[in-house]
């Protein structure tokens, strides 16, 4: 651990690519405190949320930042947990980014939902067990708790038994979270296009490949584009499993898309065919999320590291566009338990675009976890120790 001062803290290299960045990360954290004040002050009026698209921008980036978290904790634990030589080095860096995506995430949610407090203390004094979203906050509540305790033992005390066994417990209890959040979608019965077992398991697989895509990013801005040997032989073997996650994901959602098309299953075929009709999904979830970077490591047979890390940074582009369509096309159909007249058109998709407050807070999170990732490496050795 090092010691920190408000002058280390500012000295920085001031590169082109740093300066930027800096410039980014404030405007960000500053659009996010905005965001926070006005939703202080006006409350949910201050959302383009309604009662027929109840789940908004806010709860898509409080997804993307949790499957972030699991993803980088269990990328961390090939090295860390499982013993796998060259992903050693990346154990304190990953599980760093894994409290901090996560704690952005809870800042996140928080400003969504209508009593925070009040929500921590009826989780413990009235527990919901049938509840997917109970079993959801508590077990990301343990989740973030034991990857503390790794990374206290892992990074400060250098404690490498007690820190694997935290890192186990971490990745079980992760593992437990994210494929349950997966359920709060899966158990939606009234939502056809979300309802079944695709979810729990899609969250753990999308999960993995935005860890490897963070990966990539967090080294490629570590050393400029510049790999050590040992880093390079790490990044090649990483972009190959992203390539096999890749190839699996894509077969997912191929069969996705067919079982739900297939027979013209009222609401669950029309809302797919909706869905992926829009930018959103051929451009977004597809193209940028899926396809670019598989092709690129494809082609390269994975040694092309520093494409990989600008086709990482489509990629996360196009997880968020994932987990804004997981959210927006779950609830596209519209919901209606009235019975319409002879003359009466049918109900049309429920459409909903993000307002100004939600951008700010939603966006404004990235900034709140590209800041705490620059405190973390001022005040803490990210990388691998000597003896480690």
């Amino acid at each position: 651990m090092n010691t920190i001062s408000l002058k280390k803290l500012f000295n920085f290299e001031k590169t082109p690519l740093n300066v930027v960045m800096a410039f980014v990360t404030v405007a960000l954290v500053a659009a996010f405190f905005a965001g926070a004040v006005n939703y202080i002050l006006h409350g949910h009026h201050a959302y383009n949320v309604t009662r027929q698209h109840p789940w908004g921008l806010l709860i898509s980036m409080y997804v993307f930042f949790v499957v972030s978290s699991t993803g980088l904790c269990i990328i961390s634990s090939i090295g860390h947990v499982f013993g796998i030589p060259e992903f050693q080095q990346i154990g304190k860096r990953a599980i760093a980014g894994a409290i901090i995506t996560i704690s952005s995430g809870f800042a996140v949610i928080g400003l969504e939902i209508g009593h925070p407090v009040t929500m921590l203390i009826y989780n413990v004094l009235t527990p919901g067990l049938t509840s997917a979203i109970w079993w959801m906050g508590t077990l990301y509540g343990l989740y973030l708790t034991f990857i503390c305790l790794e990374f206290f033992f892992l990074a400060i005390k250098e404690n490498h038994t007690l820190s694997k066994i935290f890192g186990i417990c971490g990745l079980l209890v992760g593992l437990a979270a994210h494929s349950n959040l997966g359920a709060v979608f899966g158990f939606l019965v009234s939502r056809p296009s979300a309802n079944g077992v695709f979810y729990p398991v899609y969250f753990i697989l999308s999960a993995m490949i935005t860890g490897c895509y963070l990966i990539f990013l967090m080294y490629g801005f570590r050393y400029k584009m510049n790999f050590p040997e040992k880093v390079a032989i790490m990044l090649v073997k990483l972009g190959k499993i992203l390539g096999m996650l890749l190839a699996v994901l894509i077969f997912f959602e191929a069969w996705k898309i067919l079982t739900a098309l297939y027979g013209d299953m009222p609401e669950r075929a029309a809302t797919i065919l909706h869905a992926i009709k829009h930018p959103n999904f051929w451009f977004g979830e597809l193209t940028l999320g899926m396809l670019i970077p598989f092709v690129v490591i494809l082609l390269s047979n994975a040694k092309a590291i520093k494409a990989t890390v600008y086709a990482s940074l489509a990629g996360m582009v196009g997880i968020f566009f994932m987990r804004y369509g997981l959210v927006h096309d779950t609830l596209l159909y519209p919901m209606t338990t009235l019975k319409r007249a002879e003359y009466e058109l049918a109900p049309t998709f429920v459409e909903y675009f993000p307002s100004a407050t939600e951008f700010a807070i939603g966006l404004g999170g990235i900034g709140l976890s590209l800041f705490l990732y620059y405190l973390a490496d001022k005040i803490f050795n990210l990388d691998e120790t000597a003896h480690h």
